[in-house]
């Protein structure tokens, strides 16, 4: 088995759709499972919709309208017959969409999120799916709820391998070219959930392992893993070849190529990793794989925008020791805060965290009743593995630095 996962920018619109169909008539398509994610800015455009659906009901509908039409618009460059049954299924999917806002009634943000969301892939694959079958690819469509189980963490939610593996083992058809989305899985109460954002790496990778899979390949907009982020930074490099570790360690500080859950189960069984452009499938792209290092050695650049640090001191000036750092990370954790640095002295503690679920004011709160509170939120969290003089340099200019942490293989920055 080898798995393809194609992610939004591929397939945002039918020219991207028979992009796909070539790609996989120029690599080949047996034994191959495609995991593919929501078309374009699809899922921003849901958010949109769910924001609607709790803060301005009066656009609630038009908001959802908008992504029905985006959508029909593909179809009706993919699908010369207007009575095409696809027409009627991609139109049933919206009904339920609307549907569960009609008769939701739980005020759970994060609930209501995740049985709404999923609708992106859940759309985009069968679109593809019809369309490959139209052409002669034939396929199987699967409902990736079927297989995937999690628990009931929305929004970010734990794999349940045993069963997972068990519904894959027991239900998956090697034989056929099977399609699927990413993103989206479901508990066991069967409401839908999802893996965190851009988890549809991880649905490949989840997949691959309990096939056995011979490898994965993700399908990018770009030649591969790049040594920076082309939007933020200049002149980005190809990396070559990267050991599962480091591109793990880049994935945990923030890289954006490779989702951070997405190699552990691929490195447990060692199952290699390729990263491909989908505009020249031919092109070798990256290799994700065991004791490879990195080629070529180079400084790797990663920000991640939008953070929040906070710098904590004692009132009293007493120590800030172990018990007073659990007691800090028990309510980081509590208030569901993504820790990305920490560092502390004596009498201070400070940490840059993502504020994914909008709890920082409540934090905040709690913090202030027992220390001195500095907040700087929107910053920029730099990391560079591998740097040397010149990197830290560059990337220092014209920045005030509001933190900096060295390690042997890694600086860390955060910037105003």
């Amino acid at each position: 088995m080898q798995v393809f996962k194609f992610g939004g920018a591929s397939v945002k619109d039918a020219k991207g759709v028979k992009n796909l169909a070539s790609v996989l008539k120029s690599v080949g398509y047996n034994n191959t499972l495609i995991v593919v994610s929501a078309m374009g800015k699809t899922t921003n455009a849901i958010e949109m919709v769910i924001n609607n659906y709790f803060n301005n009901k009066s656009e609630l509908q038009s908001s959802l309208q908008d992504v029905k039409k985006y959508h029909n618009a593909i179809l009706l460059d993919l699908f010369e017959n207007e009575k095409h049954p696809i027409f009627k299924k991609i139109a049933s999917l919206f009904d339920e969409l609307r549907s569960f806002f009609d008769r939701n009634k739980s005020p759970d943000y994060n609930f209501v999120y995740d049985q709404a969301i999923g609708y992106g892939e859940l759309v985009s694959t069968t679109i593809i799916s019809e369309y490959l079958n139209e052409i002669g690819l034939s396929n199987k469509w699967l409902d990736v709820r079927e297989f995937i189980k999690t628990d009931n963490y929305y929004r970010r939610a734990n794999v349940n391998w045993d069963i997972t593996q068990y519904q894959i083992s027991s239900k998956f058809d090697k034989t056929k070219l099977n399609i699927t989305q990413g993103f989206i899985g479901s508990d066991e109460n069967n409401f839908m959930t999802t893996l965190g954002r851009e988890g549809s790496d991880y649905t490949a990778a989840i997949f691959a392992y309990c096939l056995n899979a011979e490898s994965v390949t993700i399908w990018k907009d770009v030649p591969g893993v790049l040594n920076a982020d082309p939007r933020y930074f200049e002149n980005a490099q190809l990396l070559n070849k990267i050991s599962y570790r480091e591109a793990i360690e880049l994935a945990f500080y923030g890289a954006s190529v490779i989702h951070p859950k997405t190699l552990q189960p691929l490195q447990g069984k060692e199952i290699p990793l390729f990263v491909k452009s989908f505009l020249n499938p031919q092109n070798k792209g990256t290799m994700v794989g065991k004791g490879i290092g990195i080629e070529p050695d180079i400084p790797c650049f990663i920000v991640k925008k939008n953070q929040v640090l906070i710098s904590l001191s004692s009132l009293d000036f007493s120590y800030i020791v172990e018990e007073s750092i659990s007691e800090i990370f028990k309510l980081l954790h509590l208030y569901k805060m993504k820790v990305d640095v920490i560092q502390n002295s004596a009498i201070s503690f400070s940490v840059c965290v993502d504020n994914i679920y909008n709890n920082l004011d409540a934090l905040l709160q709690h913090l202030k009743a027992k220390y001195k509170v500095t907040c700087h939120e929107n910053v920029s969290l730099y990391t560079i593995r591998h740097y040397n003089l010149e990197a830290i340099a560059q990337l220092e200019k014209d920045k005030e630095v509001l933190l900096k942490q060295l390690t042997q293989e890694t600086v860390q920055m955060v910037t105003n």
